[in-house]
């Protein structure tokens, strides 16, 4: 008699428990990763996930450089323009901070020995070099837009705002009169802060770059 093959489950992989383990950092930061509850959301016994990964910690890792994985590097190909290679790779960079805010404090502690973060590191790097920026400058570069871009992605000022009109008396604050308005338009004033801000920080490295010579 002929029976009908029941289907397989997908088989466990590094992909799979990566995008499970970003799920749950989307949904509920990364304190509610661990390797029980990732388990059970993969249908999965827990040993088998340390065949992929010895530790949560390496989880963790790999879920950050997948993160990561989304900035577009390709504008530090080639002789470009510095300005305006900081300039993409920060949106790009934002883009994707943004898309996953609870990551970033774990991608503030640096790449480690991440692949795809150091991948990043060094293409800054080497773009700023190449560019004129003598190596120890191209690093304090570097470092200082990683602070702008995580710091915009991981906050919001318009967020901070109620959307009552009464929250805010004119008596003790006569210039909040249209803050109630700032929690709806979040996302207009939290990217045109950033790009105000971007713009300022350019500026003002351009400046540091022509006393160099």
């Amino acid at each position: 008699m002929w029976r009908m093959a029941r289907p397989r489950k997908p088989l466990l992989s590094r992909e799979r428990i990566v995008t499970a383990a970003l799920s749950i950092v989307d949904a509920e930061g990364l304190q509610a990763v661990s390797t029980r509850r990732l388990a059970a959301d993969l249908g999965v016994s827990g040993p088998s996930l340390y065949n992929h990964f010895p530790t949560k910690d390496e989880i963790l890792d790999a879920v950050a450089d997948s993160v990561v994985a989304q900035v577009d590097l390709s504008m530090f190909d080639g002789p470009g323009d510095w300005r305006t290679a900081l300039l993409e790779w920060a949106r790009s960079y934002r883009a994707a901070l943004t898309a996953h805010p609870n990551i970033v404090p774990l991608l503030a502690q640096g790449p480690g020995r991440r692949p795809t973060g150091l991948r990043m590191a060094d293409a800054v790097f080497g773009a700023m070099v190449r560019a004129g920026w003598p190596p120890a400058q191209a690093t304090r570069v570097g470092a200082l837009m990683r602070y702008f871009v995580a710091g915009s992605a991981l906050g919001s000022f318009a967020r901070g705002f109620v959307d009552d009109p009464d929250a805010y008396d004119p008596a003790a604050y006569p210039h909040l009169g249209q803050a109630h308005l700032l929690a709806d338009r979040q996302e207009h004033v939290d990217q045109g802060a950033f790009e105000t801000g971007l713009t300022a920080l350019l500026d003002g490295l351009a400046l540091q770059f022509e006393r160099l010579d």
